[in-house]
């Protein structure tokens, strides 16, 4: 049985350490979007090669995230959150750093390791602190940090314009979670299982066992599909935005839209899936997402370009740190991080394909309203599979 019997105010304090956690993990990403024109330049990047450094740190994280959720099973969370958190500060510093393409793409890929070490302990550790009926909700107010951090580095973006030092963004970014590391040490209580005599810790089994390798691999997909048209946008809309023919500043303006608009989505929808079952809901949020990428490819004015901009981000995170929320309920308390780890793993492979895919199409001279509009068969992808898990899911929490 998890160790859940802690004071509300304590629990408060976990959600805020964790979503502080989460922050910066968003803050990195968009960052790198934000940083983008500048290091671009700065480097000598083709398109190409921008689709490889935004990519390399999701192949890290993938990484991270398989290692991370096998060890917290086995050592504990709070020990190998602290290491992730440790991890992704000093290669964000790297970043800052680096003076060449291929030093830039180590130190992108080692900060992907810490931010895959730290998602399945924030995911198991939200599952386990939460009570039943407001798990979904728990997890959202956590993750939510992401687009908070993404909106604070697109606002920082638009604020500093054309004096922007992308140096300076991932240097901020590497020593935020340095200072944070004392916090997690003093207020983050370790909520691994108790141990279970015969407990059965094969992961092979817990993924694939008792009638779940179908909502397993269903599970995987829709991550991955949600993963694409997420990082995709998080890397990219400035860039596409400025390319549709609008100054850099509205380019700013829709990733903090996004982003804000994803802290909104975060909450509502995770509500809804607390009170209404997260099944048909999301998949109703899926088939939204397919609808707001194909007006955003068509839309041209600024204003229609930011409001389409915060409906994408609204449906995307909304539905993403729902399905945050459902992993860990499929798989049993004792390999929970594992489980849950795993999809995350298998999911940021979408992570690693959205901007590969941007940067490719780009570089063959493809358009881009066309780029953001090969978003919307990957939502309708998304919404499908998520409606056979809906069908086959078993719930073990």
């Amino acid at each position: 049985m998890s160790q859940q019997t802690k004071p509300a105010n304590r629990a408060g304090l976990v959600v805020l350490i964790c979503f502080l956690i989460a922050a910066i993990e968003g803050y990195d990403i968009q960052a790198f979007g934000i940083a983008a024109p500048q290091l671009v330049a700065d480097l000598g990047l083709t398109p190409a090669q921008q689709g490889w450094a935004a990519s390399v740190a999701m192949v890290g994280l993938v990484i991270g995230a398989f290692a991370g959720g096998w060890f917290a099973d086995r050592i504990g969370r709070k020990p190998v959150l602290m290491a992730s958190v440790a991890a992704f500060g000093l290669f964000s510093l790297a970043t800052a750093f680096s003076p060449t393409y291929d030093t830039l793409l180590w130190a992108r890929f080692a900060t992907g390791i810490g931010f895959g070490g730290a998602m399945p302990n924030l995911i198991a550790i939200a599952t386990e602190i939460a009570r039943p009926e407001r798990r979904a909700g728990t997890v959202a107010a956590m993750f939510c940090g992401m687009p908070t951090g993404g909106a604070i580095a697109a606002l920082v973006g638009r604020l500093a314009g054309e004096a922007l030092d992308w140096r300076m963004i991932f240097i901020a970014g590497g020593v935020i979670p340095l200072l944070l590391l004392p916090l997690i040490a003093r207020w983050l209580p370790e909520t691994r299982p108790e141990p279970q005599a015969g407990a059965d810790h094969s992961l092979s089994r817990a993924l694939f066992g008792e009638g779940r390798a179908l909502p397993t691999v269903l599970l995987w997909l829709v991550f991955m599909m949600t993963l694409v048209v997420l990082y995709l946008a998080l890397n990219w809309l400035p860039t596409l935005v400025i390319a549709k023919g609008q100054a850099p500043a509205e380019g700013f303006a829709a990733a903090m839209a996004f982003n804000l608009a994803g802290v909104v989505g975060s909450l509502g929808i995770a509500a809804l899936t607390d009170r209404a079952g997260w099944r048909w809901p999301l998949v109703g949020v899926y088939l939204g997402l397919a609808g707001a990428m194909a007006g955003l490819a068509s839309a041209g004015a600024a204003p229609l370009i930011l409001i389409l901009s915060a409906a994408a981000g609204f449906l995307v995170m909304g539905a993403q740190f729902s399905l945050y929320a459902v992993a860990p309920r499929l798989y049993p308390a004792h390999v929970r991080a594992a489980g849950a780890g795993t999809a995350v793993a298998v999911g940021r492979f979408g992570s690693i394909i959205g901007p590969l895919i941007a940067g490719e199409l780009r570089n063959a001279g493809v358009t881009a309203d066309a780029v953001i509009l090969s978003m919307a068969p990957v939502a309708l992808i998304a919404a499908v599979a998520l409606a056979a898990l809906a069908r086959t899911a078993r719930d073990q929490a």
